[in-house]
This record gives C-alpha cells, sequence and structure tokens, in this order.
C-alpha cells in the first residue's frame, strides 16, 4: 500500500505516552514516528468522560494532519473512554493499551486473579475488567486508583522512600487478594517498576508478575500493522518527530526519561477544537 512509509501517530495526555513510543521504536526501529502530548490540559485522569473524548478526537485530528497510517492511543484514560469514538470517526487503524495488556494478563496470569492499577479515571471506567472479562468470565479483577503515582513519577521521585510508601499503601489492598499478575495501567508507572518489585515481595506471599501495557501495546500495534501491510519498508532508522501542546521548566529532562534518551527538538502546537 501506497501509505505504508507513512509514519506512526501516537498521542497521549502529556508526557507519559513516551514510553509507549519507547517500545514501539525498539520494537520496530525503522518506523518512523509522529508523538503528540497534550501538556496544556494534562491530566485527563480528573476530567469527565464527555471531555476525555472531546480531546481525544482533537488529538487524532491532529495526526490525521501530519498525515500518518495509524493512530496510537497512548493514553491508558482515553483508551479507557474514547477508543470507540475515534475508530467510528476516523478511517485508519486505532489502537489503544487497555486490550493488549488485559490479553497479555489473560495469558500471563496462572490464577486468574489479576489486579490494575491506574489513574482514577481509567479505574472508574471498568475497562480492563470489561476487556479480561469479555475473553474469560471467571477471571477475577481487583482494581487500585493511584493519583500520587503520576506527579511522583514526573518529580523523578523513582526510588524515594516516600514513593515506596506510597506504592505500599495502594498496593496492598489488591495483593491481599492474592493476585499473582499486576497491570501497569498507566503510561507512567512502567518507571515505577523496580520500585514496584521492591514493595511487592513485602507484600505477597507470591512473585507477581508486572505487566507493562507500553510493551503490550507495541507487540499489539506490530502485529496488527503486518496483518493490514503497512510495516514500512524503508530499511533506515525512523525518526522520532514531537509536538506538544505547552512545555514546562524541567519539560526536556522528564521528557528524556521517558523516551530513555535524548528527547528530539520538540514543536509546540495548538489543537484545533473539535465537534462532536
Amino acid at each position: 500500500m501506497e501509505n505504508r512509509d507513512f509514519p506512526i501517530g501516537v498521542f497521549d495526555s502529556g508526557i507519559g505516552g513516551l514510553t509507549v513510543v519507547r517500545q514501539i521504536h525498539s520494537l520496530m526501529p525503522n518506523e518512523s514516528i509522529i508523538y503528540l502530548g497534550d501538556t496544556a490540559r494534562v491530566p485527563y485522569g480528573t476530567k469527565a468522560p464527555e471531555t476525555i473524548i472531546r480531546f481525544a478526537c482533537e488529538d487524532a485530528q491532529f495526526l490525521m494532519d501530519q498525515k500518518v497510517k495509524a493512530i496510537v492511543v497512548a493514553c491508558n484514560t482515553a483508551s479507557a473512554w474514547a477508543l470507540r469514538e475515534l475508530e467510528r470517526r476516523f478511517a485508519l487503524p486505532v489502537c489503544g493499551v487497555i486490550t493488549p495488556g488485559a490479553e497479555t494478563a489473560l495469558i500471563v496470569s496462572r490464577n486468574k486473579r489479576i489486579g490494575v492499577i491506574g489513574t482514577t479515571a481509567t479505574i472508574l471506567s471498568q475497562a480492563y475488567t470489561y476487556a479480561m472479562k469479555d475473553r474469560l468470565q471467571k477471571i477475577q479483577v481487583y482494581s487500585q486508583a493511584c493519583p500520587l503515582l503520576v506527579p511522583l513519577v514526573e518529580e523523578g521521585w523513582l526510588m524515594h522512600p516516600i514513593t515506596l510508601k506510597v506504592l505500599e499503601e495502594y498496593l496492598t489492598p489488591i495483593v491481599i487478594e492474592q493476585i499473582d499478575t499486576l497491570i501497569l495501567g498507566c503510561t507512567h508507572y512502567p518507571l515505577l517498576k523496580r520500585a514496584i518489585q521492591q514493595v511487592i515481595p513485602t507484600l505477597a506471599s507470591q512473585p507477581i508478575e508486572l505487566i507493562d501495557s507500553a510493551e503490550s501495546c507495541a507487540q499489539h500495534l506490530r502485529r496488527r500493522l503486518t496483518d493490514l501491510d503497512l510495516l514500512t519498508s524503508s530499511a533506515q532508522l525512523g525518526t522520532i518527530t514531537p509536538f506538544f501542546t505547552d512545555e514546562t521548566p524541567n519539560f526536556k529532562r522528564i521528557s528524556s526519561r521517558f523516551l530513555g534518551r535524548k528527547l528530539p527538538s520538540a514543536t509546540r502546537v495548538q489543537l484545533r477544537e473539535y465537534l462532536l
């Protein structure tokens, strides 16, 4: 297809979706990626569903204007509330992070008791629960909203004693349910893997597998592009082109932490209103 060499579009409410970009680039290094972080309106996790849907459509329209071949909704909150609307409104492949994470958890879990941590809006949506129960009705899902984790990650307190204590408070109610698998249902949370792995043994009587929704999403995207014959024919290393709706004083340092490398030069943009 003539558009197979178009870039992949990825959007998130802020900079957390760069963990998804990192995984996509690692898995498909020849693919070029355009990233949009709606940093002027972050977080989406505290917004009403109608607002989340409108913001997501505006993000997707911006990526459409950049002539992308697929859209990845890297934001768990937007995936939970807006994915179906995006699929209905935009005529190209749209992938979220929830279904891939849910499917991976079902494969990994031995006792089918699975925990989910995420933003308040993601947890309220029960999107992970629905995604797993659609595939396996007898699954037991235990969810926990963790609103303090995003600011701790952006502060860089990845192994700070306060972060470890907050994780202990959040994880205790679901770990005591004998889960053997935990979905990291926010794009910020992969940066807390080491901290979570340190806290869990003090709370659990058995090992708990961590499911990185960013990694699962990248794998799902590759399968989808392969099935649609949309993998790039380029043999060159793909580029990463970031756009953001706002910047903060520590923006480049924080963004580079999520991407795992120096952030390419970013462009600040203003999104057009999208009428639902």
